[in-house]
């Protein structure tokens, strides 16, 4: 009898063991799982495109960058906001007045549209890059992206090569595969104000938007640097 009781309590003992090796394991993969989801917000939840400012711009040059004329205060970065459906569209569905409509994000039904802008508040004349970066992507969604950016009234429309190495009708293609635009503004004059905006969609034209594409991701921002330092 003492026997069959020391047994049934070692397994007991085991048993317990067992269920708190158990808790503490899934509190660990709970953990693990909470904090890829918070990366993963960071990244994705931020919104799918960003601005920004180098400090030298400001301190050294006084430029200052904006998405309210109202509201100038001195920030490194604008976001924008993501729009809540992103299906593919034509860029024939675009508003013609769609850097014109209205600022910060206005976007609209499976596109993204940011307006801002970039200011010389200091007392010389200055320059600036700005530097469209590509994140991230998934899926080889960049296949079939279109990136339009007006400045001052006037747009480029850029996109990935086609498959067969030439460039998709009425784009430019990207610099590389990691910027989507590179581009110098010389003699920015004190009180000069350059308007941006920029319009992401996915375009259904495109012979590469198929299946394979979906649920994918694509994320870029912009930044306004002082000098562009090739990699």
């Amino acid at each position: 009898m003492k026997h069959q009781v020391k047994l049934s309590t070692e397994k007991l003992k085991r048993e317990k063991k067992f269920k708190k090796f158990l808790r503490i394991a899934l509190i660990i993969i709970i953990l693990l799982l909470l904090l890829l989801y918070f990366v993963v917000g960071i990244i994705y939840n931020s919104g799918n495109f960003s601005v920004t400012l180098d400090r030298n711009l400001y301190f050294r040059k006084g430029l200052i960058v904006y998405d309210d004329p109202d509201y100038k205060v001195y920030r490194t970065e604008l976001y924008a906001e993501a729009p809540q459906t992103f299906d593919n569209v034509s860029y024939k569905w675009l508003p013609l007045d769609i850097d014109e409509s209205s600022n910060g994000s206005h976007n609209g039904k499976n596109y993204l549209a940011y307006t801002f802008y970039i200011e010389n508040l200091g007392e010389e004349v200055s320059d600036y890059w700005s530097e469209v970066v590509i994140d991230d992507v998934i899926k080889n969604v960049d296949d079939a992206i279109r990136i339009r950016i007006y400045r001052n009234g006037e747009y480029v429309t850029y996109a990935k090569l086609a498959h067969n190495g030439e460039a998709e009708p009425e784009t430019v293609p990207f610099e590389s595969d990691k910027y989507v635009a590179l581009n110098h503004v010389e003699n920015f004059e004190p009180g000069d104000i350059d308007k941006y905006t920029i319009v992401i969609w996915i375009e259904g034209a495109d012979p590469e938007c198929t299946d394979n594409i979906l649920g994918g991701e694509f994320k870029v921002h912009m930044d306004f640097n002082s000098e562009h330092v090739d990699d």
